[in-house]
């Protein structure tokens, strides 16, 4: 069912763009708000305007917002690569390969962790929504290494709690260009979607709290291998501080990586790792503590990196 929304121009938008002015009064993209202009569902004291119109404070907006998109369900299939690290009748910790989504969403074709696992006979928490029953955390798709995922139903509530209240340590290894200066320290930037609407984030003011402490590990000539731990799980969060460190993880084109340095030390992806992931186990009570090994294509770049050096 289509959202209607009828509101006024506040005044600290006058003189705005229609689009620019939408699109900051409901945090979507100007090209998403374009085509609502184009569309006929945006009026301007009743009447249909152009995105390049100019508004006024105190005009009236009405906007008829279609509903959103609804993620398509896990298809249960097998994922290739994808292992298990341990496993009891509450929880399940995967080694997530490459080209894997931890859940679908729109848009996404690719293979899930949530499918692979159903695809292979694994039974998981029926609590969320149905397109991610089970899951309590995300990897992106083209990030490796440890996740989690709920089977009980107990486990499911108090893993998210536990995730929520960063009672959880999750540990990256991530390569990334140049030396950092200091060679330890601590991000503490807001993140939220980047002003394009393409997709990616950026550090935003006024975005969500966003802290990533980072350490280097070693330094190669052209890039440095560092260990990083997150106070707070946002998407994308240490390819955005990252790179607004100017230091992007190798290969991460999508942030400003150096294509040159990535076909270099043969890395098609950014190189970015969940080595470890610890907590309280939800039933047992006790602390447990997992980790996955570099997958073959990391590994090689780091080889690379290092006798280059």
């Amino acid at each position: 069912m289509a959202d209607q929304r009828s509101l006024p121009v506040p005044d600290g938008l006058a003189g705005e763009r229609l689009d620019a002015a939408l699109a900051r009064l409901f945090g979507f993209s100007r090209t998403r708000a374009a085509e609502l202009i184009t569309d006929g569902d945006v009026l301007v004291d009743g009447v249909a305007a152009a995105k390049s119109d100019r508004v006024h404070a105190g005009s009236w907006l009405d906007v008829t917002l279609p509903p959103p998109p609804t993620a398509p369900m896990p298809i249960a299939e097998p994922v290739p690569g994808m292992k298990i690290i341990y496993e009891d009748s509450d929880l399940v910790v995967v080694d997530k390969p490459i080209g894997v989504a931890a859940h679908p969403t729109v848009g996404w074709t690719g293979h899930t962790v949530l499918g692979g696992l159903l695809g292979a006979g694994h039974t998981v928490a029926t609590s969320g929504a149905a397109e991610r029953q089970g899951i309590v955390h995300r990897l992106d798709a083209n990030t490796t290494g440890a996740m989690v995922v709920a089977k009980s139903e107990v486990a499911y509530s108090l893993l998210k709690r536990a995730f929520k209240e960063r009672r959880v340590e999750k540990r990256y290894h991530a390569l990334v260009q140049g030396h950092l200066d200091p060679l330890r320290g601590t991000v503490d930037a807001p993140i939220d979607r980047h002003p394009s609407g393409d997709g990616r984030f950026a550090v935003v003011a006024g975005g969500k709290p966003s802290i990533t402490h980072y350490d280097t590990i070693e330094a190669f000539r052209a890039a440095s291998l560092l260990d990083i731990g997150l106070e707070t799980g946002r998407t994308h969060q240490i390819r955005v501080h990252m790179a607004a460190l100017r230091h992007p993880c190798v290969g991460d084109l999508m942030y400003g990586a150096d294509p040159t340095l990535a076909a270099r030390l043969k890395v098609g992806r950014q190189w970015l790792h969940a080595v470890s992931l610890s907590f309280e186990h939800p039933t047992l009570g006790e602390w447990v503590s997992f980790t996955s090994d570099y997958p073959d294509d990391l590994a090689g770049a780091l080889d690379r990196a290092g006798r280059e050096s």
